[in-house]
């Protein structure tokens, strides 16, 4: 079955994974999520036409390209490339709500891009979506001029109703997508953007973001903590052309495969120079003992041997929590993960969700507030609950490939939403993965 027919009809899967003890080969990593949503939405707030080179094709991209139409971008998306003729500072008024499915990201970002039009509309996704807190973001539009009210509790739906006009405005950081939300759609407000950031985690994200504003030459001004901001109005975004490079996020999983193996496998597709903060995982790696080699075509992980247990502050690398618990778990002595209480709102409580998946897999591990403690353990195979959620999918295969017997991953059509071709690619490695649809 095709991974595009997958995605389509929303079929439910479930990953059957036996245990693997060789990894070899090569795994191109695909286009990152962060970079590509971000692409769409300020080319869509440019004048002109821009081509987006090698995005990721998923369905939280698709969520941005589709919200953006309706918003008036025109937007012609082929295989290895998206050319988007944007609207400028006037998005239009939308026939119907948004539906951002399952990306957060693109609502968080969508909607200071809807408060820049004189409408009002409906931002809503599915029923993970409308578990996570934008509060803090709605809070931000209202102080800059807009109208912005949950339906629902401070969670999604949304309804934004324009315009925003800049001035002073105080943001929650809990999510870093909330401060990238403004700073993008600042720079078309009528008035000048003095934004104050609190509690900031993922910093590296706000970075990213400061990296498209300064590729736009975006007039702005900035402290070294990107707590404070003051953002020039009335400037416009340019057309572009740009490649999209590979996603650390989701290079954290063929990393963790690799080093969890006997394995000689190299990535291909990643910028080591660019701003995602999953870069990372490499430091994490190392410092459990996993050979890594950096070479002219990609960076190379011979795997198999013994891992050493660490303490690591994954605060600027949330997405790395599941992959890096199940390393945790065949490292030896002790793992914690700390200081990651954001964890907790993203698709799912991964804090809560991954230990106890982890527990019924035979691990043992300890939840702690904002991270998780893991002790070396004998994985034993089971059926074990996806929750839906892309990253503790593809974690939980992951575990699947050092577990005795057969593991059987729930949901794992979620995978699409970021790394559509996960179980192939892992599978052409080696990897004892088969899909099938769920009874």
């Amino acid at each position: 079955m095709s991974r595009r027919l997958l995605c389509a009809k929303l079929i439910c899967m479930q990953a059957i994974v036996f245990p693997t003890r060789h990894l070899q080969g090569e795994f191109v990593v695909p286009g990152s999520k962060s970079h590509t949503i971000r692409a769409v939405v300020i080319a869509s707030l440019a004048r002109g036409t821009s081509t987006i080179i090698k995005p990721l094709q998923s369905a939280d991209t698709r969520a941005a390209v589709n919200a953006c139409r309706s918003l008036g971008a025109v937007i012609r998306c082929e295989p290895e490339k998206w050319e988007i003729t944007g609207f400028g500072s006037e998005p239009k008024p939308p026939g119907e709500k948004l539906d951002l499915m399952n990306s957060g990201t693109s609502l968080n970002l969508v909607a200071a891009v809807a408060a820049l039009g004189s409408f009002s509309t409906v931002l809503d996704g599915d029923d993970s979506l409308r578990s996570r807190p934008v509060q803090p973001l709605l809070d931000a539009l209202n102080q800059l001029g807009a109208k912005a009210v949950s339906l629902n509790n401070g969670r999604p739906p949304i309804r934004i109703s324009g315009v925003l006009r800049g001035g002073k405005a105080c943001v929650d950081g809990i999510n870093s997508q909330f401060v990238s939300s403004v700073l993008i759609a600042s720079p078309l407000a009528a008035g000048d953007t003095e934004l104050t950031v609190a509690n900031l985690h993922e910093a590296p994200y706000v970075e990213m973001t400061l990296g498209w504003l300064d590729e736009q030459n975006i007039d702005y001004q900035r402290n070294d903590d990107l707590t404070w901001f003051h953002i020039k109005g009335r400037q416009h975004y340019h057309a572009f052309s740009k490649r999209i490079p590979g996603d650390w996020s989701s290079a954290t999983f063929p990393l963790v495969a690799a080093a969890i193996c006997d394995s000689d496998v190299l990535i291909q597709g990643l910028e080591l120079n660019d701003t995602q903060g999953d870069r990372a995982v490499l430091d994490y790696l190392r410092l459990m003992g996993v050979p890594i080699e950096i070479e002219s075509s990609g960076i190379r992980i011979r795997g198999g041997g013994k891992l050493r247990g660490v303490c690591l502050d994954l605060n600027q690398t949330p997405d790395a929590l599941p992959a890096m618990a199940v390393l945790g778990c065949l490292a030896e002595g002790t793992t914690v993960l700390g200081n990651v209480p954001q964890a907790r709102i993203k698709e799912t409580d991964r804090l809560s969700v991954m230990a106890a998946e982890l527990t019924k897999l035979g691990a043992r591990v300890q939840e702690l507030k904002d991270g998780l403690i893991l002790h070396q353990s004998k994985l034993q195979g089971t059926t074990v609950d996806g929750h839906r959620d892309h990253r503790v999918v593809m974690a939980l295969t992951l575990a699947g490939l050092r577990a005795e017997g057969r593991t059987t991953v729930s949901t794992a059509e979620a995978a699409g939403v970021t790394f559509p071709e996960f179980f192939d690619k892992l599978s052409r490695l080696g990897a004892q993965v088969e899909l099938k649809e769920e009874p």
